[in-house]
């Protein structure tokens, strides 16, 4: 049965998958219908193919496919210009244009919009702009329902349509495929279902070449990799695409060589063995090779005595530096690069004062930076000085062209003569070569951070790299400085990374252990602590304990825990406005965090004297919902360096709840008390590294909660997964190039 309406009222609206309960006025009566809309907005007609059905909130006419037709009356026409689909109009606007052209009004925005400027207050140009929104939003919403015909969500058909416009449908009925290379967050299979309904055959070599992007990308998006051997992508690849290379052996070369051919991968050598990279990686890793040996040479000769200042900053700090710190502080003033590298309570903030003290008596500008918010924000705090993300430290470009997302860079160097990076083991590679673009030629740089921590989230190992070139000077701190008496985190931490069970006889005052054997009974109490018994103990808000987990999944993942803890911290209320995606809640008041990088999204933050505005929103930001607007779907986030962010819903696929956050999310950020499940899982994942990070984030408490032996087994599993990098290999060489260099020279 058919239904034909005037969309009334929008009651409810999940904008990720579209389904909508709505008023739809029909012949003076109101029906409510449900169902799922791509996109709709009060005054819309729509005529709906369903059924009534009685459900406990009354009648309702559930439908299953729709269709959106313009409206015919003036009053409908009118509703429909001045719901907000149109940029430029508004209620007041819309009432002037169909006053003006009655019945023709349509007519006139789709093929003559500069009539529009007969109105009173509508320029020649805006007449224009208004036309040309109307025929977009007619072309949106035509190749959304084309796209949701493969079941892409309207958030994700809406990121394809901005990429492509209007050739969207064009691309994906000649080559979906298309879609793996251009669209983050599109990948194989879903290309490959659309390929199969529209037709393209299995074998073809679109379907080839995909299927080997695919490959790479997992590879270094998932695992860390910046390359594959080709034996192993090819099998890979072959296993993904369900094609014999025996059999197809022409296709995998010819898809293979037109990746060269374009310059999306790139092939070469190592050990005799051919390896390929997708064309960006093999950029950045050559980037930082060729930039680090520039910088470290720039500064050969440079030989500083500073004992005396040393002596000084003794003095003034009442402190005895041991020998190896002593190298450290000479190594970095005396070296363009220099790596220090060693656990906590080893001293390496107290080094890095020094070192700007010194630094800053000659008349050196020091930037100091760090890879994430926290980070940074710790960084302020020990030095006194400000010390900037290097994602703010770089600024997001304003406008993004091909060339850079970074205002800064080897066209438009920092104004700086030393940076320093704290945490710089969960620096990628793509944002390594960003900063060293960025730096000036005789600039010096100090990479500080723990060897021993997780590698990047992102593609590279750029850490263990250099200190595996053996190229890079560098200090390697061992000796214990900083431990209360009663304080068993350091020391813990360093009993872990020795592959030693830590001290959990629950008699200090930081680091516990609950002994729980279920995990139901370790999810409890896990709530338990972080809503009611550490809150009180410590009184502190439970918002600032953070649990995390190693798992995503299972009872103790920290998907279900954040439920829980979402419950029980921030739970339901009618002063509280949330909003359903994706099977989260978000509601105001929520802990959240970004899960990917944004250079796009706009933020702006209340400073000393004027507002400060900037782009760009960056993996592991913490931050909390200020409001919701549950008609538009935008959710207003403060994150906790007090940037303030809009997000719509094309954006709120990067947001999540973190009352509970991975290990690997944690890297890089420091947090009062931490609250870590000590649970079964697989051997790849619960590794010694993993639980080393985790207790060496917390500033106040460990409370671990779970079964002894797993943590032993954690503990002693020393497995670390092999990431394929060539910057080690590439830094080897560009020293070797240099030495001839100098030879030659002489």
């Amino acid at each position: 049965m058919a239904l034909t309406g005037t969309i009334e009222d929008i009651v409810y609206r999940n904008e990720e998958n579209g389904y909508t309960v709505a008023r739809l006025e029909k012949d003076d009566s109101v029906v409510t219908v449900v169902g799922k809309f791509i996109d709709v907005k009060i005054g819309a007609q729509v005529t709906l193919d369903g059924k009534f059905e009685k459900t406990k909130y009354g009648v309702q006419y559930a439908f299953s496919s729709y269709e959106m037709s313009l409206p015919k009356s003036l009053a409908g026409i009118e509703k429909y210009l001045g719901s907000g689909l149109i940029r430029g109009v508004g209620p007041i606007t819309a009432k002037k244009i169909v006053e003006r052209f009655g019945t023709e009004t349509l007519d006139i925005l789709e093929y003559s919009p500069q009539k529009l400027s007969q109105i009173s207050g509508i320029s020649e140009k805006k007449a224009i702009e208004i036309g040309f929104s109307f025929k977009e939003h007619r072309e949106v919403q035509n190749t959304i329902m084309y796209l949701q015909n493969f079941n892409i969500s309207t958030n994700m058909a809406l990121k394809i349509y901005n990429i492509y416009h209007e050739k969207t449908t064009e691309i994906v009925k000649n080559n979906p495929y298309k879609l793996v290379e251009d669209i983050d967050g599109i990948g194989f299979l879903t290309a490959d279902k659309i390929a199969q309904n529209v037709g393209i055959p299995r074998t073809s070599p679109f379907r080839v070449r995909a299927g080997i992007i695919h490959v790479l990308k997992t590879s270094c998006e998932k695992n860390g990799n910046t390359y594959l051997p080709k034996k192993m992508l090819f099998d890979e690849a072959s296993t993904a695409l369900e094609l014999s290379l025996d059999e197809n052996e022409d296709v995998f070369r010819d898809a293979f060589e037109s990746l060269c051919m374009d310059k999306t991968a790139v092939s070469t050598f190592v050990d005799g063995v051919e390896i390929v990279m997708l064309c960006k990686y093999y950029y950045f890793e050559n980037i930082i090779a060729q930039k680090l040996m520039w910088l470290a040479v720039c500064h050969k000769e440079e030989k500083w005595d500073v004992s005396k200042e040393i002596e000084s900053f003794e003095q003034r700090n009442h402190i005895t530096f041991h020998e190896e710190q002593k190298r450290a502080i000479v190594g970095a003033i005396n070296n363009g690069v220099f790596v220090i590298t060693g656990g906590p309570g080893t001293g390496k903030t107290t080094i890095i004062k020094c070192i700007l003290e010194i630094l800053q008596a000659q008349s050196k500008q020091v930037s100091l930076s760090a890879p994430t918010g926290r980070a940074a924000k710790r960084m302020s705090d020990s030095t006194g000085c400000e010390a900037k993300t290097i994602h703010r430290l770089l600024e997001v470009n304003a406008v993004q062209d091909d060339r850079s997302f970074f205002v800064h860079n080897e066209s438009n160097p920092l104004k700086t003569d030393c940076v320093i990076v704290d945490e710089v083991s969960m620096v990628d590679v793509a944002l390594m070569a960003s900063l060293l673009k960025a730096m000036p030629r005789d600039c010096k740089l100090i990479l500080v951070g723990d060897k021993d921590q997780l590698p990047s989230v992102g593609p590279g190992n750029v850490l263990a790299d250099i200190l595996g070139s053996g190229i890079i000077e560098y200090a390697m701190l061992s000796k214990i400085f900083r431990q209360d008496e009663k304080s068993l985190i350091i020391t813990n931490a360093h009993l872990i990374n020795e592959g030693k069970m830590p001290l959990i006889d629950n008699t200090s005052l930081d680091f516990f252990f609950e002994s729980k054997n279920e995990l139901e009974l370790i999810k409890d109490t896990i709530l338990e602590l972080a809503t009611k018994r550490l809150p009180n103990y410590l009184k502190m808000d439970p918002k600032q304990i953070q649990v995390l987990a190693p798992l995503k999944a299972g009872v103790c993942g920290i998907e279900n825990l954040n439920k829980v803890l979402q419950a029980a911290i921030n739970p339901p209320s009618p002063e509280k406005r949330e909003l359903e995606f994706v099977r989260t809640i978000f509601r105001e008041g929520d802990k959240v965090m970004q899960m990917a990088n944004n250079y796009d999204l706009e933020w702006r933050k209340q400073g000393l004297f004027a507002v400060e505005t900037g782009k760009g929103v960056f993996n592991g930001d913490i931050g909390f919902i200020q409001t919701i607007d549950q008609q538009t779907g935008e959710i207003i986030v403060e994150f906790e360096d007090g940037r303030v962010c809009k997000y719509t819903r094309i954006d709120l696929g990067d947001l999540s709840l973190s009352y509970a956050i991975t290990i690997h999310k944690s890297q890089g950020s420091e947090f009062d008390v931490i609250i870590i499940p000590a649970i079964a899982g697989p051997s790849i994942i619960l590794t010694r590294n993993l639980i080393y990070t985790a207790v060496t984030r917390a500033k106040k408490m460990v409370v671990l909660v779970g079964e002894k032996q797993y943590l032993k087994r954690m503990v002693s599993n020393k497995y670390t997964a092999t990431r394929f990098t060539n910057l080690k290999r590439l830094l080897i060489e560009a020293n070797e190039k240099l030495g001839q260099l100098f030879e030659e020279e002489k």
